[in-house]
């Protein structure tokens, strides 16, 4: 990668592989698994078979990324894994893709927290713009601490992550001893959907979005310890603790709350304690759930700052955005990406809570999975060619893992993947424009 400016960052300022797990984590469990309970209930068991296919390609993926962060450690994944099998011009558009789902999952974090905080303030459910206001100034504030620099984003991101497994162990001990001692009624079924194709697909598009995240250090690599060992073991590590963590989880909220109580909640968990527990006890894992929802947006800033960073180095966005602060934070992207955030969160508002988060969900989705396809697809490739050294169960894993992604794409749903197509196009001028730049300097 060619430097366009001085860098500030020292080895001191690296992630390591406590902090890098941290932000897999953290990102993956951020408001998925707090609010996705209200949209899955009616599906009944295609939830549940849902959330085993997103687990199972999900790691499936992790191992294909981990195996390719050890072959190259090097500079974003977003652009380093197409750049190596298909070129610049497609690690470039995957990269832009990846980084419009970084900025539409801050701006969708920021209305989950604000969702969990509903139950313990209502008016923030209400229509209006004073609930998008404070929304983008959660957006804001852990915009303000990235700009101080990598490890005080990672800091922040250990704290959160810490707090926010409260309520997800919480719940799952909560329903073993709600089984045990008979305290809630006999799980059921009763009013979901049969088991279908597209039950289980449609289950299947909206957990993924809970678990977009597992890839996290891999788009930081830069910013990162010894990555060869560091990012693989963080990311399969990252993977299988929060798919385990989902699974057990939130299949005991849809288990153990009435379809019609799910169906009218903005914070499941939070009914689910308050039900089971004490009102007390929902009111805590409603602010929990909101931590949990800043965290990963905590994480998602930093993503969507070291993207276009990244891109500016290689001199495929203007030098501008590969300007670092004294914090060795990429200040005009941060910025930029915020900005962006917050006019999405402001310009949707009106569509109410539940409405805008669905809608977010899976814009995001199929945004990010671009990254995922793209990133198989580059595996298969890099395996033909001998670079990937290949067994049978990492080719296998790759297959699944492409399959598993181009079938989530198509689950999303035609308006949602239009959608991430039309942004994805958005930086074709952009490219063009910037190797013309190159050629004429040359």
């Amino acid at each position: 990668m060619t430097d366009l400016t001085t860098s500030n960052e020292r080895p001191g300022q690296k992630l390591g592989l406590l902090m890098c797990i941290a932000l897999g984590m953290g990102n993956m469990i951020g408001s998925g698994v707090f609010l996705l309970p209200r949209d899955l209930a009616p599906l009944g068991w295609n939830a549940i078979i849902g959330w085993g296919v997103s687990i199972a390609g999900t790691l499936c993926l992790a191992v294909v990324f981990a195996r390719l962060a050890k072959r190259l450690p090097e500079g974003c994944a977003a652009f380093t894994y197409g750049a190596a099998a298909f070129g610049p011009g497609t690690g470039f558009i995957v990269a832009w893709s990846y980084w419009i789902s970084c900025w539409t999952v801050v701006a969708t974090l920021a209305v989950a927290a604000i969702s969990n905080m509903s139950i313990l303030m209502p008016w923030l459910a209400d229509k209006g713009a004073l609930p998008a206001w404070i929304a983008i100034g959660c957006i804001w504030f852990f915009t303000l601490v990235n700009l101080f620099g990598v490890r005080r984003a990672g800091g922040a991101q250990l704290l959160t992550l810490g707090l926010k497994l409260i309520p997800v162990v919480g719940a799952v001990l909560v329903g073993i001893w709600a089984l045990g001692t008979g305290a809630a009624p006999p799980p059921t079924m009763a009013g979901t959907e049969p088991v279908s194709l597209s039950g289980v697909s449609a289950a299947a598009t909206l957990t993924l979005f809970a678990l977009l995240g597992f890839e996290s250090a891999c788009v930081v690599s830069d910013r990162v310890k010894d990555p060869e060992r560091t990012i693989p073991r963080a990311t399969v590590i990252a993977a299988a603790a929060v798919g385990l963590l989902y699974l057990l989880s939130c299949t005991m909220v849809t288990l153990m709350v009435p379809l019609d109580v799910l169906h009218q909640s903005n914070a499941a968990y939070a009914t689910f304690f308050g039900r089971l527990v004490s009102p007390a006890a929902g009111d805590v894992v409603a602010l929990f759930a909101a931590i949990a929802a800043l965290g990963a947006l905590n994480g998602f800033v930093l993503l969507q700052g070291d993207i276009p960073r990244d891109l500016a180095h290689r001199r495929l966005l203007p030098a501008a955005f590969a300007r670092d602060n004294k914090f060795a934070s990429p200040w005009i992207t941060q910025i930029v990406s915020s900005g962006l955030a917050s006019v999405i969160v402001y310009a949707n508002y009106s569509r109410g809570l539940a409405d805008l988060f669905a809608f977010m969900v899976k814009v995001t989705t199929s945004t990010a999975i671009i990254l995922y396809i793209v990133g198989a697809a580059a595996a298969l490739i890099l395996e033909r060619q001998g670079t990937i050294k290949v067994s049978a169960g990492f080719a296998a894993a790759t297959i699944v893992g492409f399959v598993y992604s181009c079938w989530a794409f198509y689950g999303a749903g035609l308006e949602a993947s239009l959608w991430s197509l039309a942004m994805t196009a958005a930086g074709l001028p952009i490219y063009f424009a910037m190797r013309r730049q190159r050629v004429a300097a040359a």
